[in-house]
C-alpha cells in the first residue's frame, strides 16, 4: 500500500466513524461536457446527496444529472454563480447536512480529494476547507499565465487583508461546515463571482480565521471546462479589491457592513471559543 492509498484509508475511516452528513453541491450552467466526468470522479460511498442547481442552462445539463441521479433544482431564470450558490447552501442545509462540498461540474478539480477535503471539518479542527491549485504548479496544469499573476496578487492582498496565509482563495472546490453556513449571512452576498470572496470575509469578520484551511488540488484547463474571461476577470479583480476594502473599514469601525455581521451571534461565540 501507498503513502497516499494509506492516507486515503485513515480518511475514509474518520468519516465513516464520525458519520457526518456530506452533501456535494454543484452550482451548474451549460456544464454537459464535463458533468460525468465530475461525477465519476466523487468518492460515493462517502457521500449522502448530491444536489445540482441548474441556472438556465441553454445545453443537456439537466438531462444528464437526471439521468446520472443527482437531485436537481432548476431555476426559473438566471440568478448568477453566486445566486446560484445560494439556491445551494440552502439546499443543502434543508436535505441535513454537518458537511457541504461545492464543487464545480467543470472537471477542472480533482472530486478524488474529496475525502482529504472533509476529513479537517470531520474532525472537527475547521469549519471552512479550500482546495488550492496553488500549492503545486498551476501553470504546468495550463492555467493561462494572467490568470496566475492575477490570482497570486489578489491572494497577497487578501491574506495580508485577512491575516491568513492561503495559496488561494479563487478556488471551485470547498466544504464548509454546517455550524459555519449557519453563522454567515451568505444571502447578504453578491448574485455574481465575488459572492466566494464575500463568503471567506464573512468567516473571517466572525472570528473564524482559524478555522479555515486547505489542501492541494491539481490544475486542470482544457477545451470542455468553463472559463471566465479576461474581461470578466478584471471586473472580479476589481469587486474583490471592494471586498477587501469594505472588509477593512468594518474592522477598523470606521464603516460597519450588515454583510458581515453573522447571523447568530452565539454561533460566531462558540467559533472563536472552538
Amino acid at each position: 500500500m501507498t503513502e497516499s492509498s494509506g492516507n486515503l484509508a485513515a480518511v475514509t475511516q474518520l468519516i465513516r466513524t464520525t458519520a457526518p452528513s456530506v452533501v456535494i453541491v454543484m452550482p451548474a450552467y451549460n456544464a454537459a461536457r464535463t458533468l460525468e466526468r465530475t461525477y465519476a470522479d466523487i468518492p460515493h460511498d462517502l457521500i449522502r446527496k448530491i444536489i445540482l442547481v441548474d441556472d438556465v442552462s441553454r445545453d443537456e445539463t439537466v438531462d444528464i444529472a437526471r439521468q446520472l441521479g443527482l437531485d436537481v433544482i432548476i431555476h426559473a431564470q438566471n440568478k448568477g454563480y453566486g445566486g446560484n450558490q445560494k439556491t445551494c447552501y440552502d439546499a443543502a442545509l434543508a436535505a441535513g447536512a454537518d458537511i457541504v462540498v461545492m464543487l464545480h461540474p467543470d472537471y477542472q478539480y480533482d472530486a478524488t480529494r474529496i475525502p482529504a477535503l472533509v476529513e479537517p471539518i470531520a474532525a472537527g479542527t475547521h469549519d471552512l476547507m479550500l482546495g488550492s491549485r496553488f500549492i503545486g504548479d498551476p501553470l504546468a496544469g495550463g492555467m493561462p499565465s494572467w490568470k496566475y499573476v492575477s490570482n497570486r496578487f489578489l491572494t497577497t492582498v487578501e491574506n495580508v487583508a485577512f491575516e491568513l496565509h492561503l495559496s488561494e482563495y479563487h478556488t471551485g472546490l470547498r466544504a464548509y461546515s454546517r455550524r459555519l453556513l449557519e453563522t454567515i449571512p451568505y444571502h447578504e452576498n453578491s448574485d455574481d463571482f465575488v459572492f466566494d470572496q464575500e463568503l471567506i470575509a464573512q468567516v473571517v469578520a466572525a472570528g473564524m480565521r482559524r478555522r479555515i484551511g486547505e489542501i492541494a488540488v491539481p490544475t486542470r484547463y482544457f477545451e470542455e471546462a468553463s472559463s471566465v474571461g479576461f474581461r470578466r476577470s478584471v471586473v472580479y479583480g476589481l469587486s474583490t479589491l471592494r471586498v477587501v476594502a469594505r472588509y477593512l473599514l468594518h474592522r477598523l469601525r470606521v464603516r460597519r457592513s450588515p454583510k458581515l455581521a453573522p447571523r447568530s451571534t452565539d454561533g460566531a461565540r462558540r467559533a472563536r471559543i472552538d
